[in-house]
């Protein structure tokens, strides 16, 4: 039986690679002044057991920590090594120098390597003052913990790179997939709230679309569902929330749940 969790989330940033409003394009949901159009990198942001961690640090990862004020950061578990869910680690330095500890990092080896090589400067044996103080945690496909807090790994696939979403209690997180197999299905049975990705309204090689992400949703019956990792292609939030099933929200960026 899942340990009964004092649990909260918010989405730091709900956009793709890209962000939105996209650099230079002139379309209706890069020009709109409704708040909710506006999506920074994906990443969301949990409170669990009193244990305070992050999926995700892409480049808005500064930004978002500074929007919700936070002073403590327990762990940040990695999906996968693209520039836009770890480039922002560079900033843990803050919470190093408040914590007066290095910032745990939970991520599969392929992950780690990447790491490794981007934040070279981190890992050199000679250490320049000042940078970022990590420890990486291996994460394979099977549960662990970070501290008190369950977590399972669920293994999906970002056209052919494998990714990991992340099952905490009965919230299930799963962003950059476009397949995830039957067995890894089963880790999605009886949740309260599931939030998965859904790029624009058009097939795309990489990611769900609405209609595979909206079918996911049906197949595995989550109570609730929102959407992320949302493209300027997918319209405007006004107008796609009002299309979608009663249980499914496009997700935005500051939204706040509890469970």
């Amino acid at each position: 039986m899942e340990k009964a969790l004092n649990f909260k989330i918010e989405f730091l940033g709900t956009g793709t690679s890209q962000g939105v409003p996209v650099v230079a394009c002139d379309c209706a949901t890069c020009q709109s002044t409704n708040a909710r159009d506006k999506r920074l990198r994906s990443a969301l942001f949990i409170e669990a057991d009193n244990q305070k961690v992050v999926i995700d640090a892409g480049p808005d990862f500064r930004q978002q920590m500074l929007r919700i004020g936070l002073k403590k950061l327990d762990a940040i578990l990695i999906t996968h090594e693209h520039t836009d869910h770890i480039f922002g680690l560079d900033d843990i330095r803050a919470f190093n120098w408040v914590q007066k500890h290095p910032t745990d990092i939970y991520a599969e080896l392929r992950v780690q390597n990447s790491i490794k090589r981007v934040f070279d400067y981190v890992f050199e044996k000679n250490k320049y003052p000042g940078i970022p103080q990590m420890n990486l945690h291996l994460v394979e496909n099977k549960p662990f913990k970070v501290n008190s807090v369950d977590v399972m790994p669920i293994r999906g696939y970002h056209h052919k790179l494998p990714v990991f979403g992340f099952r905490i209690g009965k919230m299930a997180y799963l962003t950059d997939i476009n397949r995830i197999e039957d067995e890894e299905k089963q880790k999605l049975q009886d949740l309260d709230m599931l939030v998965v990705n859904a790029l624009r309204i058009e097939k795309h090689i990489s990611h769900f679309n609405l209609k595979e992400a909206l079918e996911l949703i049906k197949e595995v019956k989550p109570k609730q569902a929102y959407l992320t990792h949302i493209s300027h292609l997918m319209g405007l939030h006004e107008n796609v929330e009002q299309q979608l099933p009663d249980n499914v929200h496009l997700a935005y960026d500051g939204l706040k749940l509890s469970m």
